[in-house]
C-alpha cells in the first residue's frame, strides 16, 4: 500500500509537469496580512499618492489636497507625520533616488480640469524638507505619468495634459537627474494615463492604465495592450500576451522576475479592485497572485526585505473612501 501510494503520487507530479504549471505557482500559498502598529498608530488616509521605500523607512505622500507627508518607521512599527509638501501633487509615480524623492510629472488641482506641475520637486528624507527644482520644459507638460529610473536617468512616459479630460499622450522622455538634461525619445505605440511603469533589466514595461474622457468615460476606456521600451535598443515592442484584468489606477512593482500589476479601479465594477497579476519578464507569461485583503486604487507598494508594502489608496472607483491602512504579501 505504501508503495503504490508513492507510484500515485509521482504519477500526479509528472502530470502537473506535462501540463506546464510553473513552480511559482506553488510559492504563491503566501497571502496578504494587514499591518498592526506598535501603538496603534496610522498614516494620513489619502489617494491618487505615492508610497516609496527610503533606507528603512516608508513616505507615503501626495495625494489631493495638501497633506503631511506619513513616515512608517520599520524599526518601531510607528507611523509618524512629516513636512508638508509646497504645493498639491497628485496623480504622479515617484522616483527614488539617494536619499531624495522626486516628483516629476504630476497633476495639481480639482478634478476634471487638473494641471500639470511645471517643476520638478524632491522631498529630501534626511533633512525632511522640500525642494523645488528646474521647469519641465512647457512642451513636454503633463501628469500622470508612468516614471522609471536607470543608472541616474528618469524616464517618463505617456501621461495626460488636460487633467481627467483630454490631452492623451504618446511620450517618451528622459531626464538626468545629475546633469539637468532632458532628452526627448521615441514615442510609445499608443497613449494611456493611470498607470505605473517597471523596469527590468534595462527594459521598460508600460501597462494597465486607461485613456480618461471626463465626463462621459472617466473609467470606460482601459487598455489591454503591454508596451516595452528597450533602453539600449532605444525601440518599442507590444507583447503578444495581454492584461488578464483590465484596469487602472493601479500599482505596478518588480517581485523578483515579475512585473506585478496591483489593485485598481474600472467601469466593470463599483468596489476597487483587489486583483493581483504578475507577469513574467523572462517568458511574458502572466501569473495571478493572490487577491488583496482590500481592493485600492491610487497608491503605492514598495518591496522591503522580500516582502510587499501597500498602503492608503481609494477603496471604490472614484474618489471615495480614502483608506488609512496598509498590508503586506
Amino acid at each position: 500500500m505504501f508503495k503504490s501510494n508513492w507510484i500515485l503520487i509521482l504519477l500526479f507530479l509528472l502530470i502537473l509537469s506535462c501540463k506546464g504549471y510553473k513552480q511559482a505557482d506553488f510559492n504563491h500559498k503566501k497571502s496578504w496580512h494587514q499591518v498592526v502598529t506598535s501603538d496603534d498608530s496610522s498614516p494620513i488616509a489619502r489617494h491618487e499618492a505615492a508610497f516609496v521605500n527610503v533606507g528603512d523607512k516608508f513616505y507615503l505622500l501626495g495625494g489631493r489636497g495638501i497633506r503631511s507627508i506619513s513616515i512608517f518607521d520599520t524599526k518601531t512599527q510607528k507611523w509618524s507625520l512629516g513636512e508638508q509638501p509646497p504645493i498639491e501633487f497628485h496623480h504622479f509615480q515617484p522616483i527614488v533616488f539617494e536619499d531624495k524623492v522626486y516628483i516629476i510629472g504630476a497633476l495639481t488641482g480639482k478634478y476634471p480640469a487638473e494641471t500639470p506641475v511645471e517643476n520638478v520637486y524632491a522631498y529630501n528624507t534626511t533633512t525632511d524638507s522640500w525642494e523645488k527644482g528646474a521647469p519641465i520644459p512647457k512642451d513636454r507638460l503633463r501628469g500622470s505619468t508612468g516614471n522609471v529610473i536607470k543608472d541616474g536617468v528618469v524616464y517618463l512616459s505617456c501621461g495626460i495634459s488636460n487633467g481627467h479630460i483630454s490631452g492623451h499622450k504618446k511620450w517618451l522622455d528622459s531626464y538626468n537627474l545629475k546633469t539637468g538634461e532632458w532628452k526627448i525619445l521615441p514615442d510609445a505605440p499608443r497613449a494611456r494615463d493611470h498607470f505605473q511603469a517597471v523596469e527590468s533589466d534595462n527594459k521598460i514595461y508600460v501597462l494597465a492604465g486607461r485613456l480618461s474622457k471626463a465626463p462621459s468615460a472617466t473609467f470606460k476606456e482601459t487598455i489591454a495592450e503591454v508596451d516595452v521600451y528597450d533602453i539600449k535598443k532605444n525601440i518599442w515592442v507590444t507583447l503578444e500576451k495581454e492584461i488578464p484584468t483590465q484596469r487602472a489606477g493601479n500599482i505596478a512593482l518588480l517581485y523578483k522576475d515579475d512585473v506585478l500589476v496591483i489593485g485598481g479601479e474600472s467601469a466593470s465594477q463599483t468596489k476597487a479592485h483587489n486583483d493581483v497579476e504578475g507577469l513574467n519578464t523572462k517568458n511574458h507569461t502572466w501569473i495571478t497572485y493572490p487577491s488583496l485583503l482590500q481592493g485600492r486604487h491610487g497608491t503605492g507598494a514598495v518591496l522591503f526585505n522580500n516582502h510587499i508594502y501597500i498602503a492608503s489608496g481609494c477603496g471604490n472607483r472614484g474618489g471615495s473612501p480614502e483608506l488609512n491602512t496598509m498590508e503586506k504579501y
